[in-house]
C-alpha cells in the first residue's frame, strides 16, 4: 500500500521540522519553540519507543543495528565509513515511523520536531514554512560533539573511555562524525531550498535571536 504524498502532507500541516547538522542548535530550538508556542515536543529519535519494538531486520536493518548490540564496545569502534552509512541509512529507515507517529499526534495541535527524516522526503511531505535547516561548521560539529549532557552522548562517552586504547577509540569515533557531518552533506542541506541558518563559530549566545527567527519563519508570530 502506498499513501500519495499529498495526502500525507494535509495530515502533516500542524508539524513543523527542523534538521541539520550536529551542534548547530537543533535540540535546543525544538525545546525552546515547543515552551513559548504550546506545541507538542518530539525531540531526538522521538520514535525509537515504537521502532526499536516494530522494526525487523528484514526491513529495517539500520534500526535494528543497536538493538541486537552485544557489546557497545562494537558500536564505536566501527569503520568511519560503516558509521556514516548506519546514520543515513537509519534516517530512512525512520522517516516511515516518524510520519506515522506524527499523523497520529498532530490532529489538533502543533507539534515540533527535531527530525532525521531525509531532506528530499521532507520536500515531498511538507512545506517551506514548516521546515528549518540548521547548521554548523564540520570543525563545531565533530569536536564539540560530547560538550552536552544528554544522556545519549555521555553513554557513549562513557563506552569510549572504557575501551582499551580510548585516544585511538575517540580518533575513529571523531572520524566517523567528520564523515557524517562532511562538506558533501552539510552542501545537500545548505542547498535544499529550504529555510536556513548557520551557526557561527563563536562563544556568543543567539538563542534568542535564532528562536525568534524560526518562529517566524514559522509563522507562529
Amino acid at each position: 500500500m502506498k499513501i500519495e504524498n499529498n495526502i500525507v502532507k494535509h495530515y502533516l500541516k500542524n508539524v513543523y521540522f527542523i534538521t541539520g547538522t550536529a551542534y548547530a542548535g537543533k535540540s535546543t530550538m525544538v525545546k525552546m519553540l515547543a515552551d513559548r508556542y504550546g506545541m507538542l515536543f518530539c525531540g531526538e529519535n522521538y520514535h525509537t519507543v515504537v521502532s526499536d519494538v516494530v522494526a525487523t531486520p528484514d526491513l529495517q536493518p539500520a534500526l535494528c543495528y543497536r538493538k541486537n548490540l552485544t557489546d557497545w564496545k562494537d558500536f564505536v569502534t566501527r569503520p568511519p565509513e560503516e558509521y556514516e552509512r548506519w546514520i543515513y541509512n537509519s534516517g530512512k529507515e525512520g522517516a516511515g515511523f516518524e510520519v506515522a507517529q506524527l499523523i497520529s499526534i498532530a490532529r489538533d495541535k502543533k507539534v515540533i520536531v527535531d527530525t532525521n527524516i531525509p531532506v528530499d522526503v521532507l520536500k515531498e511531505i511538507s512545506e517551506y514554512n514548516h521546515v528549518a535547516v540548521m547548521l554548523s561548521p564540520q570543525s563545531m560539529s565533530v569536536e564539540r560533539f560530547f560538550d552536552r549532557s544528554d544522556p545519549e552522548k555521555q553513554f557513549i562517552l562513557s563506552v569510549i573511555d572504557s575501551c582499551d586504547d580510548p585516544e585511538a577509540v575517540m580518533d575513529n569515533y571523531k572520524r566517523g562524525l567528520a564523515l557524517i557531518n562532511s562538506q558533501n552533506h552539510y552542501d545537500e542541506l545548505a542547498n535544499s531550498g529550504f529555510f536556513t541558518i548557520v551557526r557561527e563559530d563563536n562563544e556568543i549566545d543567539t538563542r534568542e535571536e535564532v528562536c525568534h527567527k524560526i518562529a517566524k519563519h514559522f509563522g507562529l508570530i
